[in-house]
């Protein structure tokens, strides 16, 4: 069993896509950071950073239980637990890990910016909006220009499109419309018909 505390986060939905696409049995408990409840010592023990998402698994490594916080990190020890959702060759999984990185220092943060600026700031400062939305807008051709002669990421689906596509998923907080970025588009709709993606971007309920 392995417990995912998490909330309706992109990075919370990376990691409830993924434990859905490898079908390990897990148990959700929300963590309402709209209350603060990530600051609470019980998970600090779980997540030293007091940030969502987090796991434990009752049966890691040597058959001892661990708990792994940042979500790439939760994606990477999955996937290599399920062996599954990370290349094998070589080239391919270098690529899968630097747009993996990608998403957790430019795709991810960026457009956090971008939410926080143009939806939650008291008051609106014209000069973070146009900054956290110029690197949206930046961030999305870099996408699309990826995926312009490819299915996923990196060719095969793998936590990369899992990191990266619940970010996307909010396109509107980043004052981006898809249709001009066709290429992310038909990815968009290519991962929206996956059954995991379905069910994983609906936790926690």
């Amino acid at each position: 069993m392995i417990d995912l505390y998490t909330w309706a986060t992109p990075n919370g939905r990376k990691i409830s896509i993924m434990l859905e696409a490898t079908g390990f049995e897990y148990a959700v408990h929300p963590i309402n950071i709209l209350k603060d409840e990530q600051f609470t010592p019980d998970f600090l023990n779980i997540s030293p950073n007091n940030k969502i998402p987090a796991i434990v698994d009752s049966n890691g490594p040597d058959n001892q239980p661990i708990s792994v916080f940042e979500s790439g990190a939760i994606l990477l020890y999955l996937a290599e637990k399920a062996g599954k959702f990370i290349p094998a060759e070589p080239i391919k999984r270098y690529q899968m890990m630097e747009w993996l990185m990608w998403q957790m220092g430019g795709f991810g943060p960026f457009l956090g910016q971008a939410h926080h600026f143009n939806r939650f700031a008291p008051e609106k400062i014209p000069y973070a909006v146009q900054r956290y939305n110029s690197e949206a807008l930046r961030l999305w051709g870099v996408l699309d220009k990826r995926l312009a002669d490819r299915e996923y990421i990196v060719d095969e689906l793998s936590i990369a499109d899992f990191a990266i596509y619940p970010w996307a998923a909010r396109c509107e907080w980043q004052n981006i419309d898809p249709v001009d970025f066709p290429h992310v588009k038909n990815w968009m709709v290519r991962m929206e018909a996956l059954a995991a993606v379905q069910k994983g971007m609906a936790i926690p309920v």
